[in-house]
């Protein structure tokens, strides 16, 4: 093997831990989000079930209680799908950006194996030629595939927003539609 090649095989091995490196911190980044925003969901339902639950033993007449369970509804609804909404958020955020990642990655394989396809092609012409129409060939199909993914990724990612939108929408009807009116 020639320095050449133990250098390129160590830039190849350092380009590959930094893609893994930012991918595990994207990952730590996502873990830290969602913990914080449990935290935030766990804290925030115990203090509005302890609220609630003081006002239901308040209640001296039974035709408030109605009232009162129906006004503690509504809240709660509301903050279940702030909740599902800015999880939803976060898992798109972390999907937005490892696709980028993989992208800049499979971007920098097709370079590096199109420049090797060349080389190749440099050093022996006559015996190149069909290996390279066929590894140009099979890198123009694998482009092609990823391209393909990449698009159907993104309209799945499309697809899923409009039905939370259309089911966060829904819900807020309906809890509109039981909420006691004053």
């Amino acid at each position: 093997m020639s320095t050449i090649d133990l250098e390129q095989l160590a830039q190849s091995q350092k380009a590959n831990a930094q893609v893994m490196m930012t991918l595990v911190r994207t990952a730590f980044h996502g873990l830290e989000q969602l913990s914080a925003l449990n935290l935030a969901a766990s804290r925030e339902l115990f203090n509005s079930t302890a609220s609630g639950a003081q006002q239901l033993l308040g209640v001296k007449d039974p035709k408030e209680l109605g009232n009162i369970a129906g006004s503690l509804a509504r809240p709660n609804v509301d903050k279940l799908m702030e909740y599902s909404r800015s999880l939803y958020d976060l898992a798109a955020n972390m999907q937005r950006e490892i696709t980028s990642v993989m992208e800049d990655q499979y971007s920098t394989v097709r370079h590096n194996a199109s420049g090797l396809i060349d080389k190749v092609g440099a050093v022996s012409p006559i015996s190149s030629d069909v290996f390279g129409a066929a590894m140009k060939q099979m890198m123009t199909a694998s482009s092609t595939a990823f391209e393909n993914i990449s698009q159907m990724a993104k309209q799945m990612t499309d697809i899923v927003d409009t039905n939370v939108k259309a089911a966060t929408n829904a819900t807020a009807q309906a809890a509109a539609a039981l909420t006691p009116k004053k």
